[in-house]
């Protein structure tokens, strides 16, 4: 079957962007809901990917925007609990449901979907749990479904190392919970060139996908390459288990929530690849080779540099 237009659910966050973007580049015909058109105001410069006030919760809305589509990519997904729609029950499971269920109603077959490494039924966190219990929703379909799990997900407007860029410059130390947590950082643009290779292979449909970069990394070292590349040198130490528990309780408590309990409990897992690669012969980007591009603006010099190129000088 040919694959003309896609419904990215999730497509105006920070991996939807590149996936879009991806996906424009290809020739696809792209459909974005959101419920806020503000936030996707940067896909109306693609000039195949229409945006669409829409709240995908709702399950009649979700099969009508899927009529004349040839397949969905849903990336939507939350990453600390919530009430409602913001939920792990309702943005992965519920909605993995909903998917199948739209999908089977107006004929779309094909279904790329977004989870996690170490997404299972019996994972240490309920995030992990409730990725792992939306695989099982899918795969038990009778849909053309592929799955992505991928370890953390890095990049320009990334909430990882952007977010530790913010607190070195401002905390003269910087404590860091779980310092230990092993993590194997994917380029975002990486994800994304997955997911628009994937969405045409017959070869894809059935499989799941561990992403995962080339480079192995505690929290910690993650934490130390932001502060050289910014020029924040800080004495940096990394917390043990005990005052872990304690600063992601406190951190769950305060607006914006960095962390939480049931992060940590996912980061008692290595959130490595063992022994598999990059899919669709995709070499993935080292952190140390693309986040300088971006975390080296917050230096002096490196804001100078960027205020010239933005001026031409």
């Amino acid at each position: 079957m040919s694959i003309t237009t896609i419904c990215v659910l999730g497509g105006s966050g920070f991996v939807g962007r590149h996936v879009c973007a991806a996906l424009a580049a290809r020739g696809y015909r792209v459909r974005v809901p959101t419920r806020n058109r503000e936030r996707a105001k940067h896909l109306t410069m693609l000039p195949t990917v229409e945006p669409l006030a829409a709240d995908v919760h709702d399950a009649p809305t979700l099969k009508e925007l899927l009529h004349g589509c040839d397949a969905v990519i849903n990336l939507v997904g939350v990453l600390h609990g919530g009430r409602g729609n913001a939920s792990f029950a309702a943005a992965h499971v519920d909605m993995a449901r909903k998917v199948v269920s739209a999908c089977s109603e107006t004929g779309v077959r094909r279904v790329l979907h977004m989870s996690a490494l170490n997404a299972a039924p019996d994972a240490p966190s309920d995030y992990l749990r409730s990725k792992g219990a939306a695989e099982a929703i899918l795969r038990a379909s009778e849909l053309d479904v592929t799955i992505f799990r991928p370890s953390v997900v890095f990049g320009r407007e990334d909430r990882f190392l952007n977010t530790f860029a913010t607190l070195l410059k401002w905390l003269p130390v910087l404590i860091v919970p779980a310092a230990r947590a092993r993590f194997q950082p994917v380029y975002v643009g990486d994800v994304a060139r997955a997911f628009a290779e994937a969405i045409a292979r017959q070869d894809s449909i059935g499989q799941s996908y561990d992403l995962c970069g080339p480079k192995v990394y505690t929290l910690k070292e993650l934490t130390e390459f932001v502060a050289h590349t910014t020029g924040n040198c800080r004495m940096i130490f990394g917390a043990d288990s005990a005052l872990t528990n304690v600063m992601a309780f406190a951190m769950e408590c305060l607006p914006g929530k960095m962390m939480s309990v049931d992060n940590v409990r996912s980061m008692t897992l290595d959130s490595v690849c063992h022994g598999c690669t990059f899919p669709f012969g995709i070499e993935p980007e080292a952190v140390e080779a693309v986040a300088p591009e971006w975390l080296a603006y917050r230096t002096p010099r490196g804001r100078y540099a960027h205020f010239r190129d933005r001026t031409q000088r």
